[in-house]
């Protein structure tokens, strides 16, 4: 039977409970197996309790230090009950000059500390009782993230100057640079607005006119990387050349930005943006490497190319990077090796007869990347195999393009 003693306001603060008659204070920490928070328990006597209830400071110091027992025991292990009830008197009962002396020789989590109003200056200079006297007990979990962010960059030994932090805070990137940036202008200083909008305005200039496109390789959300990477290239080269005093976070959180935006905007933009007018004239199968087929006939709703990009998109996955398209009227193919950005055109020589196999010549080529793919699969469906003679060259010994694949992917000829 459980029966809480004790609570504050926020969720994540430690309460006390009554277990068996046993106070114990009760902490959600770590996680299990399953990514679910861990709780763990602390037996406390009458004058811990006495404390926690009275002084927001050291509650609050007491969670911070008991945090890395909780790490320690991890997905499934056990806290270390005797170290963490080894805790409590230094922590809840001594002097401030006895605890900040304590603190100097424990492990502890700032974190909770900096979220819930501990001064950032008096907590650096290890005087953490005075640190806890603006403590609340409303969190701001966004300032501890831009703590963590600014001793992270401390560490790597980098500065940011107003303009640096402004970009970044109007991107999203300040604490957190792998987050899907944004325009967030109320977040900047309006001092320094008007100099970060000039600094986003020069990478839209740069970027005019160029786009990323949708990539079915990747999926229906697949986007393509070279694109991506070309756009990102052009955007920071204009806005290190526009603004030569901005650190490369700051630039490169600008050029993340434009990706970002083009990117969303080709995941709405329909395949058929991408493909050329031209449409086959013949009845195409489209297969994969899992046995899953598709016929496509002239006169349907959908373009043979878009129509067999969509079965990509569907299909493709870490165990399904390999597509054909067959013409069986002309007696021709094509396999796409997406896995090795490369393709093989196969062409019916002659027919079987009498029971014997029908003979084909298959010849390889290396594809640069999605535009090449696209290029050659509406060569194909516009003119069959004769039609990518342009696309090559095309290898029909598989040692050579072995060879050929082998040097493109050490950096060598493409």
């Amino acid at each position: 039977m459980s029966e809480v003693v004790f609570t504050r306001g926020s969720g994540w603060i430690p309460s006390v409970v009554r277990e068996d008659g046993v106070l114990k204070l009760r902490l959600g920490a770590g996680a299990d197996a399953n990514h679910e928070p861990r709780t763990f328990t602390v037996p406390v006597g009458e004058q811990h309790l006495a404390v926690i209830r009275e002084d927001l400071g050291r509650h609050l110091l007491l969670w911070s230090a008991l945090l890395p027992l909780c790490d320690a025991a991890g997905t499934r292990g056990r806290l270390d009950e005797e170290a963490a009830v080894a805790l409590l008197d230094p922590v809840l009962l001594a002097a401030p000059a006895d605890v900040d002396a304590y603190f100097r020789g424990i492990p502890w989590d700032r974190g909770p500390l900096i979220a819930h109003g501990a001064g950032i200056a008096p907590l650096e200079r290890g005087e953490v009782c005075a640190a806890m006297r603006t403590a609340t007990e409303a969190s701001d979990a966004e300032r501890a993230q831009e703590y963590s962010a600014r001793r992270r960059r401390a560490e790597r030994g980098t500065v940011l100057g107003p303009l640096d932090a402004a970009v970044l805070r109007y991107t999203g990137q300040y604490a957190h640079g792998a987050t899907i940036p944004k325009r967030l202008p109320d977040a900047v200083d309006a001092a320094l607005r008007p100099e970060v909008l000039r600094v986003v305005a020069t990478a839209e200039h740069a970027c005019a006119g160029l786009r990323i496109g949708r990539d079915p390789r990747r999926g229906r959300r697949g986007t393509d990387k070279r694109d991506w990477e070309r756009m990102a290239t052009t955007v920071e080269s204009a806005v290190r050349r526009a603004h030569p005093g901005l650190a490369d976070e700051a630039v490169r959180s600008v050029g993340f930005l434009m990706c970002s935006e083009a990117a969303d905007r080709a995941r709405s933009t329909s395949l058929e943006a991408y493909e050329e007018a031209a449409d086959g004239r013949t009845v195409l199968s489209f297969a994969d490497d899992k046995g899953a087929e598709q016929k496509w006939h002239p006169g349907s709703a959908r373009t043979a190319a878009v129509a067999f990009w969509e079965f990509v998109e569907d299909r493709v996955g870490a165990d399904n990077e390999v597509f054909q398209i067959e013409d069986e009227e002309r007696g021709e193919a094509i396999q796409l090796y997406f896995y090795a950005d490369s393709a093989a055109r196969i062409t019916a020589v002659r027919e079987g007869r009498g029971g014997s196999e029908p003979e084909y010549r298959v010849e390889y080529g290396l594809v640069d990347g999605m535009s090449g793919y696209r290029s050659l699969v509406s060569a194909f469906v516009r003119g069959g195999c004769a039609a990518l003679d342009g696309l090559g060259p095309w290898m029909p010994d598989h040692a050579e393009f072995e060879r050929a694949r082998r040097r493109r992917a050490a950096g060598g000829a493409r």
